[in-house]
């Protein structure tokens, strides 16, 4: 959304020839002052710097260094429930046709042997607001509008925000423990991993976090790297707040994987041997399902393919800790990676949005590696 909102303005500004603090794509020599919504300048010859004002029509203003920028006027205040009123940031790669000097993004994942970072935050108190760090995916090479994922690295959450979605779980990654979101914000799909506790600085590989959401099914190695980028999103206040250091690095030389084949699929033992309990939640016109598998027979289900049919007027738009497919009303959800084998008396657990039309209603009946399972 923020992008989405971003491009409109920004095309009504440059119709009205407005820019009037930063010439978009300029250059910071010195201290630069950018008080124009979506002004942007550039720093060591490398990055793009963006006061990015999306979603306020109050003042920001934030002074560019040498290698980071400040909020020096937030004047802007929206609800804690609702969206944020900016993302002021720094970025590498391309964000709506404005591309940092030099960048090879964007970059097929699969080509990337290295993607390392660095950060450092400047905090202040009695604002609400994130500390964030944005890394934008998408199937093909996209340099302008909004690309399908976005991944997003809560390292600092001030007041009552909660990222886009709902809780699916908590994951270790970067020698860290992170609790684990996912959902839509209606224009790309967004993950996001929120520190427990404020995080000033970071080195760390990029590749760690792709890689996770890539294991949750919901990217592939063919989906392109488009940018990555680290500021805030403030909802109330948040003058004072800093990114004080951010380099990020990205190197090509990856190589393709072979296609894999999917590993054979054990069926459950006859007569009830697996279990499956299906936890909707709808509104008007969509709905998620969160969906447990539980194998019921003695020996170890290595592989499986949960099947089942969806009532009309409900379509899959995107899933995770399984790949789900959708042809008219058949559903196929096959395991991932990390999640391929139950133990007796085990459970998997996914989850997946969708769109509605009609009242909601659950499926019927599902089918484990072609073996009729009861629901609970």
């Amino acid at each position: 959304m923020k992008r989405q909102l971003r491009a409109i303005a920004a095309a009504g500004l440059l119709a009205a020839g407005s820019l009037v603090a930063v010439a978009l794509g300029g250059t910071a020599s010195a201290d630069t002052q950018i008080c124009e919504q979506f002004g942007s300048t550039v720093i060591q010859n490398r990055y793009v710097v963006q006061n990015n004002r999306w979603g306020t029509t109050a003042q920001q203003c934030i002074n560019v260094t040498s290698t980071g920028f400040e909020i020096t006027t937030q004047n802007g205040s929206n609800p804690t429930n609702g969206a944020p009123t900016a993302y002021p940031s720094v970025f590498f790669g391309c964000h709506y046709t404005n591309c940092s000097p030099g960048t090879n993004l964007p970059i097929q994942v699969s080509q990337i042997s290295s993607a390392t970072s660095s950060i450092t935050y400047k905090y202040v108190s009695g604002a609400i607001y994130n500390a964030s760090y944005d890394i934008w995916l998408d199937p093909t090479p996209k340099k302008d509008g909004v690309n399908q994922m976005e991944i997003m690295i809560w390292l600092n959450r001030q007041g009552s925000i909660q990222p886009i979605g709902s809780p699916v779980g908590t994951t270790t990654l970067v020698g860290r423990t992170w609790e684990v979101w996912r959902g839509s914000n209606g224009s790309n799909n967004v993950i996001s991993y929120v520190a427990p506790s404020p995080i000033t600085s970071m080195n760390f590989s990029v590749l760690d976090f792709i890689n996770d959401v890539k294991n949750r099914g919901a990217i592939t190695s063919s989906w392109y790297l488009t940018s990555i980028q680290a500021g805030f999103e403030p909802w109330q206040g948040g003058a004072g707040l800093g990114v004080t250091s951010f380099s990020a690095n990205v190197n090509g030389g990856g190589s393709t994987p072979p296609p894999t084949t999917p590993a054979p699929t054990t069926p459950p033992p006859t007569g009830s041997g697996c279990a499956v309990k299906y936890t909707p939640n709808a509104w008007n016109n969509g709905f998620t399902a969160d969906v447990t598998i539980t194998n019921r027979g003695a020996s170890t289900i290595n592989g499986w393919n949960l099947t089942y049919n969806l009532p009309a007027g409900q379509q899959v738009t995107n899933a995770w800790n399984a790949t789900v497919t959708q042809s008219g009303s058949a559903v196929s959800a096959r395991n991932v990676g990390f999640n391929g084998s139950i133990a007796p008396g085990g459970t998997a657990n996914f989850g997946y949005q969708g769109t509605l039309s009609g009242a909601y209603s659950s499926p019927t009946s599902f089918s484990l590696n072609g073996v009729a399972c009861a629901k609970v």
